[in-house]
């Protein structure tokens, strides 16, 4: 199962999707653009999950797909 995670960086001015937590897939200037897009990558990688991070990495919330 490949896992996409959506995390802001430092100052939350941006939001980052990330495949397997390595380099960024995307950069989005809003948290709902990044989550969308997360959502669209897992869907088109199924079993695949999406996990929405906070400012510290803690996981926030989790969809499957």
């Amino acid at each position: 199962m490949k896992t996409f995670s959506v995390a802001p960086n430092a100052d939350e001015t941006s939001w980052f999707v990330k495949l397997e937590d390595v380099a960024p897939e995307e950069v989005y200037g809003a948290k709902d653009d990044a989550i969308s897009a997360a959502e669209q990558m897992a869907k088109e990688s199924t079993p695949s999950k999406v996990e929405i991070l906070d400012k510290d990495d803690n996981v926030q919330e989790e969809r499957r797909f």
